[in-house]
C-alpha cells in the first residue's frame, strides 16, 4: 500500500509535483495523478487530514471501499498465491517477475485477464500478510555481519594438467550499509574459513559486535536449540580475538541472514553471469576480476537513490570496534603423549615438557610461527616456537629432572645394554649417538630405532650393517636405516628374524610342495568324479 498520508502532504503542503511524488514513493505518475484527483473529489476528506488517520482510512474514504475489497474485475483470473509462496520459499533464485510471467502465460491460454505486474505484487504481498507472519529484523548501524557461502561455483582450470578444481565464492555483508564483500576460495577447510573471514573484517576495517553465519561445519557443530548452539573451537576463537560475538542462524531460516542472501542473490543474478563466461587458471585472476566488480557494485547509486553502499560504508565504519593489532592465526590441534625422553611429537619436531607431565597426555595448538602445550585441562604448560626443519629437537633443560640419566627408563646405560646383546659395532654406533645431540634425551629415539631393526632384521644382520658404518666413519641412523636392508638380503636368510615367521605359523598345517601339481589335481578330480559315479549306480 502507499503512504497516502505523505503524498498528500507533500502534495498541498510542499507543492511537489506529480513526477516528483512518483519518483520518490516508486510510483507510476498517472498512478499519483488518479489519486490526487480522487482525493479532491472525495467529499468526506480534504486537506488538511484528520489527526490521527490512516491509510487505511484515507483509502477506504477516496475510493469508497475497503483496501483489498469489492475492486476485483471477475474478468481478472486470480493468482494461486500459495503456490507463488512455495516457489519464492523452495527454489533459490526464484522471482516474482518469473512467476508473474508464468501467471500471464496461463492467463492466454484460458483466454482470461491477467493483473499486471504491480497489481500481482501488492496482492501478493496482501495475501503473505495475512497468511503467514514475517519476521523484520530492523538493521542497526555497525551491529553485525552477516556472512554465507554462494551457491554459485566457478572452474579453475590448471593450466598442465587440465584438471577442474571448483572455487566457492565467500560473500559477507553489513546489513545497515548494505556493502559486501566477496572472495574466491578452492577450499573450505577451517584455515582457509578463518583467512577468508579476516579479509572481510580487514575490508570493512571494523570489527562488529555480532557475526551471523551459517550453519557449515567450519563455523558452527551442532545447532539444535539456536539459544546454545555448539561453535567450531577455531571460530569461537577467532571471535574471541576479535572481540566479536558468534550468532548462528536458526537452521534453514534464511531470512535470519536476510542481508547476506541478498547480497548473494544480486551477485548471482548480477556480474556473476560475466565471470562465468570467462576461463580462469588462477585463483589469483578470478579474484582480480571480481573485486573490481565487487567495487564496482558497492559504489553503484541504490535504485531511485541518490546514495551507494560505499556512501552508507563511510558512516557506518565509524561504529564499528577497531580492528585488532593481529590477525587471529589458524590453530593446528592434537593429543599427543608425552614420551620417556619428556618430549612430544608434532609435525616431525620435537618439543620438551616439563617431568611433571611424563607418559600423560597433553593437547597441541600450533599455528604457524608457534607450537602451544596444553594439560588436559587446558593449562598452558609451555610455548615453543615452530620447528623450522624436520627433526629438529627444541629443549629447555629445566624440563629435565637432574637426574634424569638414573631415573628415567630410557637412559644411556639401558641402549647400551641392549647394544651389547647385538655386538661390540651396535655398541660403539649407540655411543656415538648418545653422544652426538647437545642433550642425551633427544638421542633416545634414535637409539631405540636402531635397536628395533632386530623384530625384523636379525642381530647378525644389524651387527654387520653397524660394522659398516664404522669402517665408513657414517655413524647416524639414517645410514643404518638406508642400509640395514641390503646387508640382511647379501646374508640370506640368517639375515632376518625368522623367529617370528615360526612363532606365526605356529599349529598351521604344513603342505607338501607337490600337493599344487596340476596332474595330482587332475587324479584326484577323477577319483571323487568316479566315486560320486559308483554312489549313483
Amino acid at each position: 500500500m502507499l503512504d497516502y498520508k505523505s503524498i498528500i502532504t507533500k502534495r498541498y503542503a510542499l507543492k511537489m509535483s506529480y513526477q516528483d511524488l512518483a519518483d520518490e514513493f516508486s510510483a507510476s505518475k498517472s498512478g499519483i495523478n488518479d489519486f490526487i484527483r480522487a482525493f479532491e473529489k472525495c467529499e468526506k476528506l480534504s486537506y488538511p487530514l484528520p489527526e490521527g488517520i490512516t491509510n487505511y482510512a484515507i483509502y477506504e474514504l477516496v475510493y469508497g471501499h475497503a483496501p483489498g475489497t469489492n475492486n476485483r474485475s471477475t474478468d481478472y483470473e486470480q493468482p494461486d498465491f500459495a503456490y507463488v509462496f512455495k516457489q519464492m520459499d523452495e527454489r533459490k533464485n526464484m522471482t516474482l517477475v518469473y512467476l508473474w510471467g508464468r501467471y500471464q502465460k496461463n492467463c492466454t491460454a484460458k483466454e482470461t485477464r491477467p493483473y499486471q505486474y504491480r497489481q500481482f505484487c501488492e496482492l501478493y504481498s496482501r495475501w503473505c500478510e495475512e497468511n503467514y507472519e514475517t519476521l523484520h529484523i530492523q538493521a542497526v548501524i555497525g551491529q553485525k555481519m552477516e556472512v554465507d557461502f554462494a551457491g554459485k561455483t566457478f572452474d579453475l582450470i590448471d593450466k598442465l594438467t587440465g584438471e577442474i578444481t571448483r572455487i566457492v565464492v565467500f560473500v559477507a555483508v553489513l546489513p545497515y550499509s548494505q556493502f559486501v564483500y566477496a572472495e574466491g576460495m578452492t577450499s573450505t577447510c577451517e584455515p582457509q574459513w578463518i583467512e577468508v573471514n579476516n579479509h572481510a573484517l580487514d575490508y570493512f576495517r571494523g570489527v562488529p559486535p555480532i557475526v551471523v553465519c551459517d550453519n557449515c561445519k567450519q563455523a558452527v557443530i551442532a545447532n539444535k536449540d539456536w539459544i546454545d548452539p555448539d561453535l567450531n573451537q577455531d571460530y569461537a576463537a577467532w571471535a574471541d580475538h576479535n572481540h566479536t560475538v558468534i550468532l548462528p542462524a536458526k537452521v534453514r531460516r534464511p531470512k535470519w541472514k536476510s542481508s547476506v542472501e541478498n547480497a548473494v542473490g544480486i551477485l548471482e543474478k548480477g556480474f556473476f553471469h560475466d565471470l562465468e563466461e570467462n576461463r580462469y587458471f588462477s585463483l589469483e585472476q578470478f579474484n582480480r576480476d571480481l573485486w573490481l566488480k565487487l567495487d564496482a557494485l558497492n559504489h553503484e547509486n541504490f535504485k531511485k537513490k541518490d546514495y551507494s553502499r560505499y556512501d552508507q560504508w563511510l558512516e557506518e565504519r565509524s561504529e564499528l570496534m577497531p580492528l585488532p593489532s593481529m590477525h587471529y592465526e589458524y590453530m593446528e590441534r592434537r593429543t599427543a603423549k608425552v614420551f620417556g625422553d619428556f618430549h612430544v611429537r608434532f609435525d616431525n619436531a620435537y618439543y620438551s615438557v616439563d617431568k611433571a607431565f611424563l607418559h600423560k597426555s597433553v593437547m597441541i595448538a600450533a599455528s604457524a610461527t608457534k607450537v602451544n602445550i596444553y594439560s588436559m585441562k587446558g593449562d598452558l604448560i609451555v610455548s615453543w616456537r615452530r620447528a623450522s626443519r624436520r627433526g629438529e629437537w627444541l629443549t629447555d633443560p629445566s624440563h629435565l629432572p637432574d637426574s634424569y640419566k638414573q631415573m628415567s627408563e630410557w637412559n644411556a646405560a639401558y641402549f647400551t645394554r641392549r647394544a651389547m646383546t647385538v655386538g661390540p659395532y651396535t655398541v660403539k654406533v649407540i655411543e656415538h649417538v648418545l653422544k652426538s645431540r647437545e642433550h642425551e634425551v633427544q638421542t633416545y629415539r634414535l637409539c631405540l630405532g636402531i635397536l628395533n631393526y632386530t623384530k625384523k632384521y636379525s642381530k647378525l644382520a644389524l651387527e654387520d650393517c653397524c660394522k659398516m658404518a664404522v669402517e665408513m666413519n657414517h655413524i647416524s641412523y639414517s645410514f643404518i636405516k638406508n642400509s640395514i636392508a641390503s646387508v640382511a638380503e647379501e646374508i640370506g636368510t640368517a639375515g632376518f628374524n625368522t623367529r617370528l615367521n615360526e612363532e606365526r605359523n605356529k599349529g598351521a598345517f604344513v603342505m607338501s610342495p607337490h600337493a599344487g601339481d596340476i596332474d595330482r589335481l587332475l587324479s584326484r578330480s577323477s577319483k571323487l568324479a568316479e566315486e560320486v559315479r559308483n554312489e549313483e549306480f
